[in-house]
């Protein structure tokens, strides 16, 4: 299991990778296979490698009106990201699934075993969802826009996201936070745009996740 970092807050994230600039891919393979398809640049010089172990995704999810809210942890797989001259110029990561924790890093509970069935993201059938930078735009020196496809349960859609990249000694930190509308990617349970008469019993559509990445040369 990858190291517990006590980052605090974040929502829903999970991240489709595969570099380069293709358009969204509207639907599902509903005979997708439960493997990788993450390809790394092993000897490009331009790309460094993600510290799985130090790098997380935090989510949070919660009732309408943000009552009743639930945290937890999901970790990368692998992953990489490109630099030149110092600058993030794209990237690509993995998630596993499987490894989605509440925020006491317990992962054998109702909660977690419901979040990984097919009613949120039927991670037996969908083990692994990615996120592939496709462009990045400078506010300033550390502060950038980042846009990029997400894929999650082979449905995937451009997001948009602010993050600030740190590069320090061959290290490289960036920290990000992005909000999905998790009914694009399939996750309709309890959503009101899908399900009548639930009352006080809806989930909120929008699921925030921040983004821990630590990358060494």
């Amino acid at each position: 299991m990858n190291n517990k970092l006590p980052i605090a807050y974040l929502t829903f994230m999970i991240i489709p990778l595969a570099f380069g600039c293709r358009g969204p891919v509207k639907g599902k393979d509903k005979n997708s296979a439960a493997t990788s398809s993450l390809s790394l640049h092993v000897g490009d010089e331009r790309y460094i490698a993600i510290d799985t172990k130090e790098s997380a995704v935090i989510w949070q999810g919660a009732s309408l009106g943000g009552v009743n809210p639930h945290k937890g942890y999901v970790y990368l797989s692998k992953g990489e990201l490109m630099m030149e001259n110092g600058q993030l110029m794209g990237g690509a990561a993995e998630v596993d699934m499987n490894t989605i924790e509440d925020e006491g890093h317990k992962s054998d509970n109702n909660l977690i075993k419901h979040l990984k069935d097919p009613d949120f993201f039927d991670v037996k059938k969908f083990p692994f969802a990615t996120i592939a930078i496709t462009k990045v735009t400078s506010i300033n020196t550390e502060d950038k826009q980042i846009t990029g496809n997400l894929t999650i349960k082979n449905i995937t859609h451009p997001v948009t996201f602010p993050a600030r990249v740190e590069v320090n000694n061959g290290i490289v930190k960036a920290n990000g936070k992005l909000t999905i509308d998790r009914t694009l990617w399939d996750v309709r349970y309890k959503s009101g745009k899908f399900y009548e008469h639930l009352a006080n019993g809806a989930i909120s559509d929008s699921i925030e996740f921040e983004i821990k990445i630590i990358a060494k040369k």
